[in-house]
């Protein structure tokens, strides 16, 4: 492992706003499983008296792209200008450990993989609310640059990382694959593949360019800027960004508990308007929001700055060239931001996740309604209240100004 990598994992997992102790082993493929209940209950967490619905933000995020919104608000004192209080983001390693530390109380503002609230909801009967969005695009595959893969059919035989098995990731590369005529499996490293095999393991998105580097996978899907690391410090190259496949897709979004939502109006609409603030903000100054939130700025993320500028920023010819962009004409960035929760989007990913490969069990999944979900997942009062209040969202390239609140979803091979 390079001395970078060393540096870069240790600051990913031990950085000044560690989440410490939430982080082990096992709890990854357990949590994925289903396991989020009997883990809170063997630790004697009762859920209900965890949410202590003070008033204070406190923010969990994972070193990604996907948290600028969060970090940007935090860093500008939009909470603060909102009139609360708000303790420093607390970064953890891994979506487990996220989802744990939330559903214990230790946060109650959280970024999550769209699919993730969906089955805290409905599987795990956790009481979670979604507020905004938390940007959209910002995710792409990329393959070892010395692997020979060009396009999604030679994923057969070959082994891809993914974050998270409730992710929009598996979702958008199980399509990808299925249209390739490539099957997603699950099966261990000593297992053979055949032909027209990929298998799909998790791994927590800092390890990722370390186990590519290493030769470990052959390539991963995951948000930025691991994708734009890969690229700069292990070979790796990009294969195809996921927001050329669905266009202006989620990826993460902006949770709380559903008690802050029905007790404590007030303070989830202080929160909603001061990320909409940071959503516009970010969509007008990325590069300089990139600098922002790297090491080499606030130090939120533990990437250097050339890292993250990279993954916010380039989206330019050279990927036309390699084929990772194919659709410029959808004219959206490598990361955009604006925060309207679309419904039809919720409706695609309920519907793709009954398509979707993933461990454990998923009978929940079975005569979920995605009218239904996309009702009940979302309060939309907080967010609808403050992109009234600030309209500069409807600049984001990601939003039609014609028809800003609905859309038709595209997905593209």
């Amino acid at each position: 492992m390079s001395k970078f990598f060393k540096s870069f994992h240790s600051d990913a997992c031990c950085g000044p706003h560690d989440g410490g102790g939430i982080t082990r082993r096992g709890t990854l493929d357990y949590l994925a499983r289903g396991g989020l209940a009997a883990l809170l209950a063997a630790k004697g967490i009762d859920v209900a008296k965890a949410q202590t619905n003070d008033d204070v933000v406190r923010i969990g995020y994972l070193p990604i792209t996907d948290a600028t919104a969060l970090l940007v608000a935090h860093a500008n004192g939009y909470f603060e200008e909102a009139g609360l209080k708000v303790e420093a983001p607390v970064l953890i390693r891994s979506w487990s450990a996220l989802v744990e530390g939330f559903a214990s109380g230790k946060f109650n503002v959280v970024h999550l993989l769209k699919p993730i609230p969906v089955w805290m909801r409905y599987n795990n009967k956790f009481p979670v609310k979604i507020l905004a969005w938390g940007h959209t695009n910002g995710s792409g595959l990329v393959v070892g640059g010395d692997t020979g893969i060009t396009k999604f059919s030679d994923l057969g035989g070959k082994r891809i990382a993914v974050p998270f098995w409730y992710s929009m990731h598996n979702i958008v590369l199980q399509y990808a694959l299925r249209q390739s005529g490539v099957k997603p499996v699950i099966k261990p490293e000593s297992a053979a593949l055949a032909a027209d095999e990929c298998a799909l393991q998790i791994l927590a998105p800092p390890d990722m360019p370390t186990a590519l580097a290493a030769k470990k996978i052959h390539g991963y899907i995951v948000a930025e800027p691991f994708n734009a690391l890969g690229e700069l410090r292990a070979g790796a190259k990009m294969l195809r960004f996921t927001g050329d496949i669905w266009k202006n897709h989620p990826c993460c979004v902006i949770c709380t508990h559903e008690s802050y939502t029905r007790d404590k109006p007030e303070w989830a609409q202080k929160v909603t308007d001061s990320i909409v603030r940071a959503h516009i903000f970010a969509s007008k100054n990325k590069a300089e929001v990139a600098k922002l939130i790297s090491r080499d700025g606030k130090g939120y993320l533990p990437a250097p700055a050339d890292v993250v500028v990279k993954a916010v920023t380039d989206y330019g010819p050279a990927y036309e060239k390699s084929g990772a962009i194919r659709h410029r004409d959808w004219k959206n960035g490598r990361i955009d931001f604006q925060p309207w929760p679309y419904p039809s989007a919720t409706k695609l990913i309920v519907d793709n996740m009954n398509k979707t490969l993933v461990e454990g069990n998923t009978t929940f999944l079975k005569g979920l309604d995605p009218e239904f979900v996309a009702e009940d997942l979302v309060d939309y009062r907080f967010v609808k209240e403050a992109i009234n209040k600030n309209p500069d969202w409807l600049n984001d390239p990601s939003v039609d100004r014609a028809h800003p609140f609905e859309r038709q979803e595209i997905l593209a091979l």
